[in-house]
């Protein structure tokens, strides 16, 4: 027997006083160079059920090292008992390694049955025959027994015999720890269910050929019906009390749990499917299978809480681009405005130097006429010509009669915008300069506009745009309670060491009714969190129903259905991900079948299937999504749109009146109590104010 225990790298001996001498000096010299024993003795007064603290430190670093063995060598199996149940219930005993335990009936009570569920790779001896080991009569024999599993054990447990030990050999030397769970020989297995897309839904009214497990289909029915198939077992389906409402259900203050969980804790059901969460909350109370996909975890908001199409004037631009723009407006504007001022300063000196001498010439003509009286009697007019020329001297070339719109700042940059506009200058500037930058700058108007209205017009032909909410923080600035279904929900915010998601979770409200919950996102108030694709099947449910109740009502009714419907807002998935969360299917607490269904679902999952079943669950739903956002994409002109071009006029005659009161309150106030003002001929004022 002790053959048995070469395999095995680590072994718990656990022992009291009366078993304590069984593990001499020549059992650890003999077995020492291969194994690691972590020895446990306890006391006779000890309550295993809350071990001391030294006893709880060493079951701890068993499971921890992996120990793949446990002896229990205790005389009283009450004390083993509540040592079984604080393992299974802490978790500090690997319910999966192999037992090795004393016969007691007491081990056998009704009320530890569930026990032997999970601890199946366990065997008890049992001594028989007399003390003398030198007569064969009164040779002392042990029967090895172990549990019926996969037996389903009823009112009473009869342990199974396996095979005896005597005369230091066994009779049949059969395998004592065979795996159990191979072939579970076509017995029934307890499984509990409520309707979560995509895992199972429930009531199908189409039954092709996918896996159909009482009223529930699906990609975790299917993947049962594989698992069960390759382990020979059958599936009992039921749903449990008022699972519409509890969902995975939640702890009570009674201490009582609802729901899925409380079917799993209170050991009623083998398996649970109800797409559920790879989380602690869950992993406290059952076992999950490997993951078999991976979900996004989103809010289902509503859409345009804010209107947009006021700016629809600058969503051709990128904020980065209008800054540009505006920067290359100032700077051109700024060049333009030094490049008249030079051109203005030479021409200036031109004309200077062109008055001088023309003054020059005048009083030399005027001169000539003194001395020669008789050419002014030829033409009386000749000297008050000359006279005149003399103070209005014509105006030369070189002056600056095309920089006038650039030569002051502000009209600089009014019509430098202009340009930008694609409104003509009144005149082309008189400097060579100014024109090879008027005309570069033209280019620049043209590739700018073209582009821009490009861009526009893509914007005003697709439909109207939306304002959406696509991140947790956008979600919290936008006050919109949030929700969700289950307890589950809000212990992960709760939990979350994020802020933003932390912030979420203190006002996190739980709302079982998944209709009633798409209902108030519809009207702006509220936003629900759950997975993509169960939120894909609740606008489709929502536009299936407001179908339907329209089809069966009258026309006063219909209109007022429209009216509501007017009212809502359009929904929309989240874009980023709250998290990625792994999907399972839950298993009893310690189930000694998890590590074989864990084997065949990564099968599963690495041929591919797992991805064709959910496709084949939401074919049906994306092709109503798909025709439902055909049917609302509308690239029409309306008002909406136009209402950027609204507000742009409104702010030029926004603008224009208030230019127009400064006008009218400067000229009653400074130009009327100037005193140089006459009312009766204004001219006057302005006359002087030019000398």
């Amino acid at each position: 027997m002790v053959k048995n225990l070469l395999p095995y790298k680590c072994v718990v001996l656990l022992s009291d006083d009366i078993y304590n001498g069984i593990y001499s000096s020549a059992w650890y010299r003999r077995f020492g160079l291969y194994m690691t024993f972590i020895v446990v003795n306890v006391d006779e007064y000890e309550d295993l059920l809350s071990p001391y603290e030294t006893t709880q430190a060493a079951l701890s670093t068993a499971k921890n090292e992996g120990c793949q063995m446990y002896i229990f060598l205790v005389s009283n199996g009450l004390q083993v008992a509540r040592l079984l149940r604080f393992g299974d219930r802490y978790r500090v005993i690997n319910t999966r390694a192999k037992f090795v335990i004393l016969y007691d009936n007491r081990l056998f009570e009704k009320n530890l049955f569930y026990l032997w569920k999970r601890i199946i790779n366990v065997i008890f001896i049992r001594r028989y025959g007399g003390q003398k080991s030198g007569d064969d009569k009164n040779m002392p024999w042990f029967e090895i027994t172990t549990v019926p599993f996969p037996s389903q054990i009823t009112s009473i447990l009869v342990p199974r015999r396996l095979d005896i030990w005597t005369k230091s050999k066994f009779r049949k030397g059969a395998d004592l720890f065979r795996d159990k769970t191979f072939d579970l020989r076509n017995q029934t297995f307890k499984v509990a269910a409520f309707g979560h897309i995509p895992g199972t839904t429930k009531n199908m009214k189409v039954k092709s050929f996918r896996a159909v497990l009482g009223n529930f289909s699906g990609v975790e029915t299917e993947i049962l019906q594989t698992v069960a198939t390759a382990m020979n077992f059958k599936c009992e389906v039921y749903e449990p009390v008022n699972a519409d409402a509890e969902l995975w259900g939640g702890k009570q203050t009674t201490g009582k749990y609802t729901g899925l969980i409380a079917e799993m804790v209170s050991t009623r059901a083998d398996i649970a499917l109800g797409d559920l969460y790879y989380t602690p909350y869950i992993l406290e109370r059952m076992d999950l299978s490997v993951p078999y996909n991976t979900e996004c975890l989103t809010f289902l908001t509503p859409e345009s809480l804010t209107d947009n199409s006021w700016k629809t004037l600058i969503l051709p631009f990128k904020p980065t681009m209008w800054a540009a723009v505006l920067i290359c407006l100032a700077i051109s504007g700024s060049v333009f405005c030094a490049l008249a001022r030079f051109h203005e300063t030479i021409s200036r000196i031109k004309t200077e130097k062109s008055r001088n001498l023309d003054l020059y010439n005048k009083k030399k003509k005027i001169i000539t006429l003194s001395m020669c009286p008789e050419l002014e009697k030829l033409d009386p007019n000749v000297k008050y010509t000359m006279m005149k020329e003399q103070y209005n001297p014509p105006r030369f070339e070189g002056q600056a009669m095309g920089l006038y719109q650039f030569s002051q700042p502000f009209n600089s940059m009014l019509y430098t915008y202009s340009m930008l506009l694609l409104v003509s200058l009144p005149k082309l500037p008189t400097g060579w300069s100014l024109r090879m930058l008027t005309g570069w700058y033209w280019l620049y108007c043209l590739l700018l506009v073209v582009a821009y209205r490009a861009s526009m017009t893509a914007i005003l032909a697709r439909p109207t745009p939306r304002v959406t909410i696509d991140t947790l923080q956008e979600l919290v600035n936008s006050r919109l309670k949030c929700g969700g279904w289950g307890d589950i929900n809000r212990e992960f915010f709760k939990a979350s060491l994020d802020p933003t998601t932390k912030l979420i979770g203190e006002n996190f409200e739980v709302v079982n009714d998944s209709s009633e919950a798409v209902d108030r996102v519809a009207q702006g108030v509220f936003a629900f969190y759950e997975n993509s694709y169960f939120l894909k099947e609740a606008l489709v449910k929502r536009q299936l129903r407001f179908q339907i109740a329209k089809s069966n009502l009258t026309f006063n009714q219909t209109q007022e259905m429209r009216d509501v419907a007017g009212e809502d807002r359009n929904l929309h998935i989240m874009t980023d991900c709250v998290i990625k969360m792994p999907i399972s299917i839950g298993l009893q607490k310690n189930s000694p079948i998890k590590p074989r269904v864990d084997k065949y679902i990564r099968r599963v999952l690495e041929a591919g299937l797992i991805t064709k079943w959910l496709d084949d669950v939401m074919s049906p739903i994306l092709n109503s999504e798909i025709q439902r956002t055909h049917e609302g994409t509308k690239a029409i002109m309306n008002m909406k749109k136009f209402f950027g071009a609204i507000v742009a006029l409104c702010i030029g005659y926004f603008i224009s009146i208030v230019v127009l009161i400064v006008e009218i309150i400067y000229f009653n106030y400074f130009i009327k109590k100037n005193p140089n003002y006459n009312k009766y001929s204004r001219t006057i004022y302005h006359v002087k104010k030019a000398d």
